[in-house]
């Protein structure tokens, strides 16, 4: 009787393993897409698309327009989810899928008629910006037609099970927009920033700590930097990119390589949008930063919310009401009307109060890169970002004929005698833009002495530009660093840069160390963790390396300093109000002018030893009593969570990657916090293209079961690279395109 209740338990075993096996085939395998052999496709002349060995696709086309065709149709094959999650997040159609949890999203995005945008963007298009636009759609159309059914597992998840619409080109658009306010919402900080003001006992400290020209401490941004051919160990300019953005799976960039008529370039695109937004073609590369400069105020209305009524410069004023309908699923679709006024849309609401945002993208976004990827040299390159909206880029350029260049491009908006840094009175009319700052004023530079040009989304206004711009602009420690690291050696190689690119030295930490060491020694210290501590940040080199308790111990202090500077100008009733935190530059420049009035007794070495005990009894809480054995990558995790995968528990881990301890910090070139860090490293060689390198986060693929899903990581996690093939690719598949007949 045992044996046959075992057999018959082996055998019910055996079954669901083989059920298991067939799931896993359809819904993960079977998907996959056709990378080789030969498809018919709506184009006009014969196309290959051969991959190399980490999945990238390169495509040679009969024209332009079926090269644009091809990049939307293997985008689709390796992203179609991600992509429509992201227009979806653009226009607010999350809770479509995934029910009420998405609720919130959706209402952000359709108070900032995201998709109002973007429509109206798309009946001001180029006609070549259009026929990219077009020719793109086409391409992810003919994959979802082409598969209806057949697509990626994360369309089949029980509960989220869905088929994607068609695509079009104002999804495309979207999802720039989505990249647009990535880059530049600063409605949160605003209205934080005029609370704290508000409950301020000081008002000039509050402005010392909180500058119009400076904002919050991480936020998006980048690094990129160009050295002529004279600076470098072949003679040619070498160009680095590595764009720091939230971190995710599948990750932020896709890279691909365009070939047709009048078109050779490669590099990182945006899945969703055509053309190649960071890379180099045959003649030119380029790669940029966000500008950081403030495109978005808040307007204090005085709304009547039942009628839409409020008041300009003393006079009633009829706001436009938007009355949009989110579907739910599994639920009744949710109503939101937002008011209009002529400053935007009511965006927030506290108390009586109603907050309307005022935001460039409203007076136009154009996608430009498909000009940047043909330009040729300096005119070209210079006119083809010379109408590019936003958001605000620093671009660094280079060209084979040995120049390098510098331009900061977007519509910056003039501001009289004001900075919009805070909410501003709507109804006086005494804060309203004025035009945008000129094209031809805009910061700009070509073949500077040094040989070198370097942007890490510093400020890039000079002192006498004739306009004040505010903005969150980024600490003068990772642009110090990248020009100390270029100017360190005479010749410099693309293992230099991938080399500064991975840099981990904080120059803000080194110096709270080196003020808490001395502070220490001045006044003396009976606390055991202090004096286990001081030793260690005595002899610390001011890396961030995840190994080291140092990097522990400063950014705990830090904390507790930020907190300490902004709860001193605040009633204790209010502490937990105000959620902002000073810059690490405002809060060195005050310890090393140590103001009169600002601590108790003016004692700033008793301010620094009484923030020490309370951030090094924090760290022993986190990691125990014995300093020596803090760990800093403990604290800077990195745990890429697939959006969807904890839908299956059992199989949830081959989605995710981590937690993995992390070096760096927001004030290190290899800015890395607990949301963000490099979401890809290129570094182009323009002595010889196929010696230029690129690498992505996680994977080429958004696939799980791809063996490009992340095949990446493991380089990347290390500071290593891969080559970025262009003139010869060490081809694995090919799939050959003709056309239907």
């Amino acid at each position: 009787m045992p044996s046959r209740l075992v057999r018959s338990v082996n055998i019910c075993v055996a079954i669901l393993l083989v059920l298991a096996a067939i799931a896993v085939y359809w819904y993960a395998f079977r998907p996959l897409p056709k990378t080789s052999g030969e498809i018919a496709a709506p184009i006009s002349g014969p196309a290959t698309i051969r991959r190399d060995a980490r999945g990238v696709p390169h495509i040679e086309a009969s024209s332009w327009q079926d090269a644009i065709f091809l990049q939307g149709f293997v985008t689709a094959q390796d992203r179609l989810w991600q992509m429509d999650v992201l227009r979806r997040l653009g226009a607010g159609d999350l809770a479509e899928v995934f029910g009420s949890a998405a609720i919130g999203a959706d209402q952000n995005s359709r108070r900032m008629r995201m998709r109002a945008i973007a429509e109206n963007a798309s009946q001001h298009l180029k006609p070549d910006d259009r026929a990219a636009l077009v020719a793109y759609a086409r391409g992810v159309n003919y994959y979802i037609r082409q598969h209806r059914g057949d697509y990626s597992l994360e369309f089949s998840i029980p509960g989220h099970a869905y088929d994607p619409r068609d695509w079009t080109i104002t999804d495309s658009i979207i999802i720039g927009l989505v990249m647009f306010r990535d880059m530049t919402d600063t409605s949160q900080f605003e209205l934080a920033k005029g609370q704290f003001f508000a409950h301020a006992t000081d008002s000039q400290k509050a402005h010392v700590l909180f500058p119009a020209q400076h904002g919050v401490f991480v936020s998006p941004g980048s690094n990129a930097w160009a050295v002529s051919g004279a600076r470098s160990s072949d003679g040619k300019p070498l160009v680095a990119n590595d764009p720091h953005l939230a971190y995710g799976i599948p990750p932020t960039w896709y890279l691909v390589h365009l070939k047709a008529p009048g078109l050779n370039v490669s590099g990182a695109a945006l899945p969703g949008v055509p053309s190649v937004i960071t890379g180099h073609n045959d003649q030119i590369a380029w790669g940029v930063t966000n500008a950081q400069a403030d495109v978005m105020d808040l307007y204090a209305e005085k709304l009547d919310r039942r009628t839409g009524r409020y008041l300009f410069r003393g006079a009633p004023e009829q706001a436009q009401l938007d009355r949009q309908v989110i579907a739910v699923r599994g639920a009744k679709p949710v109503v939101l009307d937002v008011w209009v006024t002529r400053h935007g849309p009511v965006i927030s609401q506290q108390g009586d109060t109603s907050y309307a945002m005022r935001w460039s993208a409203t007076d136009g976004f154009v996608l430009t890169f498909f000009d940047v990827d043909r330009a040729r040299n300096w005119n070209e390159f210079r006119a083809a970002v010379r109408d590019f909206q936003g958001p605000g880029q620093n671009f660094v350029y280079a060209d084979r004929a040995g120049n390098v260049g510098y331009q900061l491009t977007g519509r910056f908006p003039i501001r009289n005698g004001f900075d919009g840094d805070v909410p501003l009175d709507g109804s006086s009319g005494n804060f309203e833009w004025g035009p945008y700052i000129p094209f031809e004023q805009l910061p700009s530079f070509f073949n500077p002495a040094s040989g070198i040009v370097a942007t890490a989304n510093q400020n890039p206004f000079p002192p006498d530009f004739p306009y004040r711009v505010p903005g969150n602009y980024h600490d003068r420690f990772r642009i110090e660093q990248i020009h100390a690291l270029l100017s360190a050696k005479p010749k410099l190689s693309v293992d230099d840069m991938l080399a500064i690119q991975k840099d981990v030295y904080s120059a803000y930490d080194k110096f709270l160390a080196d003020q808490v060491v001395a502070a220490v020694g001045r006044r003396g210290a009976s606390d055991p963790l202090i004096q286990q501590a001081i030793p260690i940040l005595k002899n610390w080199n001011g890396q961030m390396d995840k190994a080291e308790s140092a990097p522990l111990i400063t950014e705990l202090l830090s904390s507790h300093l930020a907190r300490a500077l902004v709860y001193s100008l605040l009633a204790s009733a209010k502490h937990e109000t105000v959620d902002l935190m000073p810059r690490p530059d405002v809060i060195q420049d005050v310890l090393r002018s140590r103001p009169k009035g600002w601590v108790p007794q003016d004692n700033w070495d008793g301010f620094l030893i009484s923030n020490l005990q309370p951030a090094l009894a924090e760290g022993r809480k986190q990691q125990g009593g014995r300093v020596a054995n803090w760990r800093w990558g403990r604290l800077l995790e990195w745990k890429f969570a697939h959006p969807v995968g904890k839908s299956l528990p059992l199989v949830n881990g081959y989605f995710d990657i981590g937690p993995v301890e992390m070096s760096g910090s927001g004030a290190t070139i290899k800015q890395t916090t607990d949301t963000l860090g490099p979401s890809e490293r290129m570094v182009a060689d323009l002595a010889s293209w196929d010696k230029s390198v690129q690498n992505l986060t996680t994977g080429e693929s958004g696939n799980v079961a791809s063996r490009h899903y992340k095949d990446q990581w493991p380089a990347y996690y290390v500071g290593k690279s891969f080559p970025m093939q262009f003139e010869h690719v060490d081809t694995k598949d090919v799939l050959t395109v003709k056309p239907e007949h």
